[in-house]
């Protein structure tokens, strides 16, 4: 691959983790180090440019201190009056159509970029909160990082392919930013997931696919199997897993032989748990692609801080029972780390931006012993290691009572049959509010389910919450639109949530339009110092005619200086005023109730609201925020696309693509050199 006019270099690599224990005194700048040494290596190699497979940050909402950190370093390394050698083909604006700037970074004649970088995003800065955002949109709309593979949707992902070509040698890069692990795991099952092929020269397209999800099997729903990839993918970039696998053969990369495809694991370039995988020596991996033959090649990271593991069983080396036994015990570990010390000395890289301290982790097993006190431990290497208060893991040896019932089949049967319990959130509200005396009857159940799952999952303390509020106020809507009587209350109610989740989609923009708003009051209480009570809170009250007793006249017009709103009303005290008209349909409702005659009417007030509102959605929906990927069979979306947006530089024409829904063609019509 020596012919540089069409041969592709780009740098490989994933999971920086940007930030991650940014405020230890010891190890807050190990990512940042890393990271440079990375930009560092695609400057030097002269890469076409770099390849990210997700996690870029640690955290979703990064600190101010990480965010200038990485803007200083991209600005640093991969702006410059470097020419960019290859073409960028497939419609841009269908491809960044997510972003404020749908257009790719080096294109823009704003911008001077020489090392374009090409990222996903990962479970640790993916997009949430208003806007559906994430830390990469930041950086897109900087100019700093071109971001791919947002799914728009989670009822169908269509992927289309960001075509890149220099020289003879064209590259179709897919990507898919990290999405919950069952989930996509059902929508592969289900068929839900489909990638678009260019219609011309299919054959002759080099295809990458970059995600972050799991590949391991932690269950049996909770990873990617490689069996669900498309089988025209010529090589697979696996984000997400922090072992580097670039050493497991001599091509540095993994064939998989039903899938007839490689898979790249290029690992973590921080180590974020002191586990097996992480003591792996972290590598990034330089691809070279020419027309559709490739390599791979592992360069190693110099500077990141080195980490070492050790088993110890005490009973092996010191007697249980015999005099001063747990002083020993700890004079023993003691030497261990001593010994763990000295190789790391030996291994150093020599690099001055490699850390002196290592990561020491010893997994004592204590069986038969009086653990020692790990604090003090640690004390003796504060200076020398950079963990001392972690360096030390107890743990007891699994205790084997099959001999006390192995011959006791009624009790193997019992225990064989017990089920792990492996339920999903959601399954389990599923579950419990569709059991036999606990229906739903007003709120959707799968509206609960998703509701449930944000609070458990991202802790939005007002999803529950603003989920009933916006199905309450639909269903009363409806009711009052319909003139419904008291006695048909019950059965309109029924009929109306079955006709909501007969409706395709409905339930899911509910969902949206809920967390919307729950997103919006919790950003406007942190406005107001945690208070309630923020910018939308007309919006987030319920009926006063259900929920809130009678407030005198005294009080109503006082509160937040929010000034009249004439016929909308509120909540009493909340100082926005009430319609003369509000205030006698109130007081009429309030006597009704009062007094115990007139219930029809004064039931079905409480039910309706007794203020006549539009039927207009005041939850602040628009068209842009329950987008879903057109999934026609027969459209040109890289042609079809293309009205509006007009490009600075002239470029080839761009291919066709097509949806490959047949792999048995696909295996017919592949002919691949390997």
């Amino acid at each position: 691959m020596a012919n540089d006019s069409k041969t592709f270099k780009i740098l490989i690599a994933s999971d920086i983790h940007l930030g991650y224990m940014e405020s230890d005194p010891i190890r807050g700048n190990d990512s940042v180090v890393s990271f440079e040494e990375i930009l560092s290596i695609a400057r030097a190699r002269e890469v076409d440019f770099i390849l990210h497979g997700g996690d870029l940050f640690h955290e979703n909402k990064p600190s101010r201190v990480t965010l200038h950190h990485c803007f200083a370093l991209l600005r640093k390394y991969c702006m410059g009056d470097k020419p960019v050698h290859f073409e960028y083909l497939s419609d841009q604006s269908a491809d960044f159509k997510h972003c404020k700037f749908p257009s790719v970074n080096y294109e823009d004649p704003n911008l001077n970029v020489s090392i374009p970088m090409f990222s996903i995003h990962g479970n640790h800065d993916d997009p949430t909160g208003p806007g559906n955002l994430c830390s990469l949109d930041l950086l897109h709309t900087n100019g700093l990082v071109n971001y791919f593979g947002k799914a728009t949707s989670l009822d169908k992902i269509q992927i289309s392919p960001i075509l890149l070509q220099k020289g003879d040698t064209k590259i179709a890069l897919y990507g898919l930013g990290s999405i919950r692990d069952e989930r996509l795991h059902r929508m592969f099952l289900k068929k839900d997931v489909k990638m678009l092929r260019p219609k011309e020269d299919q054959e002759n397209w080099f295809n990458i696919f970059v995600l972050h999800q799991n590949r391991a099997k932690h269950s049996a729903t909770s990873h990617i199997p490689e069996q669900f990839l498309e089988d025209f993918l010529d090589l697979v970039i696996w984000g997400h897993e922090h072992e580097c696998r670039l050493n497991v053969s001599a091509e540095k990369v993994e064939w998989n032989p039903i899938q007839q495809l490689y898979v790249c694991q290029p690992g973590s370039s921080i180590a974020t748990s002191l586990s097996e995988g992480e003591m792996v020596p972290k590598h990034v991996g330089l691809l070279e692609v020419n027309g559709k033959e490739f390599r791979m090649q592992s360069i190693p990271l110099k500077s990141v801080r080195q980490l070492f593991m050790e088993d110890v069983v005490l009973s092996k080396y010191v007697k249980p029972g015999e005099p001063n036994a747990q002083k020993k015990c700890e004079a023993f570990c003691v030497e261990k780390v001593e010994a763990l010390l000295a190789r790391a000395e030996e291994e150093h890289t020599g690099s001055s931006k490699q850390p002196r301290q290592p990561l020491i982790r010893l997994r004592v097993d204590y069986t038969s012993f009086e653990p020692f006190s790990s604090q003090r431990f640690g004390q003796n290497f504060v200076e020398r290691v950079a963990n001392p208060k972690t360096m030390i893991q107890f743990h007891r040896q699994k205790m084997d009572r099959g001999s006390d019932f192995k011959h006791d089949a009624k009790t193997l049967a019992q225990i064989k049959n017990i089920a792990v319990d492996s339920a999903r959130v959601e399954d389990m509200v599923a579950k419990l509010v569709t059991s036999e005396g606990c229906q739903l009857k007003l709120l959707s159940e799968k509206g609960m389910s998703e509701a449930v799952k944000e609070y458990v999952d991202k802790e939005e303390k007002e999803a529950i919450t603003e989920l009933v509020k916006y199905q309450l106020k639909k269903t009363q809507v409806h009711l009052q639109s319909r003139n419904t009587n008291e006695d048909q209350i019950d059965d309109e109610v029924v009929r109306f949530k079955e006709a909501r989740k007969q409706k395709a989609g409905e339930e899911d923009e509910e969902v949206k339009a809920a967390m919307k708003e729950a997103q919006i009051k919790r950003m406007s209480q942190s406005q107001n110092g945690g208070v309630g009570g923020g910018l939308f809170d007309d919006e987030d009250d319920s009926d006063d005619s259900m929920t809130a007793p009678k407030t005198p006249k005294s009080a109503q017009g006082r509160g937040r200086g929010r000034g009249s709103r004439g016929g909308r009303g509120s909540r009493g005290g909340r100082g926005r005023g009430r319609g003369g008209n509000e205030d006698a349909e109130e007081k009429s409702a309030s006597s009704s109730r009062g007094r115990g005659t007139g219930r029809n009417k004064g039931t079905v007030a409480d039910f309706l609201g007794t203020r006549q509102r539009s039927s207009t959605n005041r939850t602040g929906v628009s068209e842009e925020d329950s987008i879903v990927l057109d999934d026609s069979e027969d459209e040109d979306v890289s042609g079809s696309r293309t009205s509006g947006h007009q490009r600075s530089k002239a470029r080839p024409r761009r291919p066709n693509f097509s949806d490959d829904d047949s792999p048995e063609e696909t295996i017919k019509s592949r002919k691949r050199r390997r």
